[in-house]
């Protein structure tokens, strides 16, 4: 007899979506930290590609404790490539970044996974968890605009002798605080190539905010009309239809009477 094949966790296809583009992502810092890049921008993608390396072991272990049985998981369903994947390098050696080829395997069952699913169920789910969907695009394009952006300025700013951001903290700093609008003015870039990242920061962190607020007022005042709601509201209108008939019907009757008291007297 043929084993079954192991079962995960059930998952939204939102979040897989989510894990499918961040492990893109974590391919690109790889591919970047592989770059002939100054010692500071090395440093801050280490520090991005250990904040990746975080998430993928929350979701190897999620998987491996919803997997039916943790053994074919770990074995059959190549849950050991995710786990070899989701080690960071902690900038000890320059070539950790490699492991995340391993993630290619999770790519690869999540592609298959996503192609399963027919198109037009997946944009009815998309419509059905428009707020899920919202809230994980908006946390991806956080990560990756301040990766971008904070590796960019870092490496512009350390090529001029004037520059006030000058180590990776400095750069993450700066591109949170500009990202949230705040703005404090401690850091700032200095060369061209850097105040044109930093406007690029400024315009993609007022539509982040923006949809972060949307989100929030939306948990706030409460997610879409349940189905049965949304049937009643729905059906409303055709009850005010029937309604209004069995009105009419009933004058009718009453007018047919009178007709035929009159006709008789």
């Amino acid at each position: 007899m043929t084993q079954e094949p192991a079962k995960l966790r059930k998952t939204s296809n939102a979040y897989v979506i989510f894990i499918l583009v961040l492990t893109v992502l974590a391919l690109a810092v790889m591919v970047a930290m592989l770059l002939p890049l100054s010692e500071t921008t090395l440093t801050l993608l280490w520090f991005y590609d250990t904040v990746i390396c975080v998430i993928f072991l929350i979701d190897f272990c999620l998987n491996l404790r919803g997997a039916a049985k943790k053994s074919d998981y770990f074995i059959g369903q190549r849950g050991w490539l995710d786990l070899l994947g989701s080690i960071p390098s902690l900038g000890i050696f320059r070539y950790g970044g490699l492991l995340r080829l391993a993630r290619l395997s999770r790519l690869t069952r999540i592609a298959r996974r996503l192609r399963r699913e027919q198109r037009k169920a997946l944009v009815k789910d998309v419509l059905d968890h428009r707020s899920e969907y919202a809230a994980f695009i908006t946390i991806f394009l956080t990560i990756l605009i301040l990766t971008v952006a904070s590796v960019l300025v870092l490496q512009f700013e350390s090529q001029s002798p004037d520059a006030n951001i000058t180590t990776g903290w400095d750069s993450f700093w700066y591109a949170i605080v500009t990202i949230t609008t705040v703005g404090y003015g401690d850091f700032y870039p200095v060369t061209f190539w850097g105040r044109v990242t930093a406007m690029f920061i400024m315009f993609a962190g007022v539509g982040i905010i923006g949809a972060l607020a949307s989100i929030l007022a939306s948990l706030l005042v409460g997610s879409s009309s349940s189905p049965e709601e949304a049937a009643a509201e729905a059906a409303a209108p055709l009850l005010a239809v029937q309604e209004e008939l069995k009105a009419v019907k009933e004058e009718l009757a009453v007018v047919r009477q009178i007709l035929e008291k009159m006709g008789a007297g």
